[in-house]
């Protein structure tokens, strides 16, 4: 057995391990745990095939999108978070044993680079491409020049999903005054002040 298909067997043995605890997992804090392990080992199968820009990216952007999306999870369900506070304990041994694994990972990762500067040659396919551009390089060119435009207008529909999502979580409190800026820039000289002609001996 090769070291790449020791390493791609390693990566998905975990991988398709903790894909099943997310579904099998009662507590939705344990789930997110396992999806994020899920997303890591799945960005070191990307590794082995060449596509290092698509593993950190989904590192970044979809371990980032999930803690994201469980924090809004939270502010929807109204989760008791003194009950949770409680019960933080009972997550430690679940949380040790994903870090411990987490851990163990990198220490291969990066010791082996250490150790053998080539071992990531020797492990990752081949890229269909001349030695002196990487495949992050490649795409740079071909999103920042051939598609820049439609790169940017991907932006912006995920940057009004994001306004959406807050606007949706919003909530707004009766018992606190607020500005309204609207209300307040649309006013007239009619409603900003009242005319009154008060008798004598009566105030205002």
């Amino acid at each position: 057995m090769g070291l790449q298909a020791l390493f791609f067997y390693l990566f998905a043995f975990v991988a398709v391990a903790s894909a099943f605890m997310v579904i099998w997992a009662k507590n939705p804090v344990h789930s997110v745990l396992f999806l994020i392990l899920t997303f890591v080992n799945a960005s070191g199968l990307f590794l082995l095939t060449g596509a290092e820009f698509v593993a950190m990216i989904l590192l970044v952007v979809y371990v980032g999108a999930v803690a994201v999306l469980f924090l809004f999870v939270v502010m929807m369900l109204d989760i008791d978070f003194t009950k949770l506070r409680a019960t933080a304990l009972e997550y430690t041994p679940v949380g040790v044993l994903i870090g411990l694994i987490l851990a163990a990972e990198l220490v291969i990762v990066i010791g082996g680079s250490m150790f053998s500067p080539s071992v990531a040659k020797s492990v990752s396919m081949p890229i269909p491409a001349p030695e002196t551009r990487t495949n992050t390089a490649a795409l740079g060119d071909v999103l920042y020049t051939h598609y820049a435009y439609f790169f940017q207008i991907a932006g912006l529909v995920l940057l009004v999903a994001m306004i959406g999502a807050i606007v949706l979580t919003l909530k707004h409190r009766t018992d606190v005054k607020r500005q309204n800026i609207a209300k307040q820039v649309a006013r007239s000289p009619e409603t900003g002040m009242a005319i009154t002609n008060p008798k004598p001996g009566q105030g205002l």
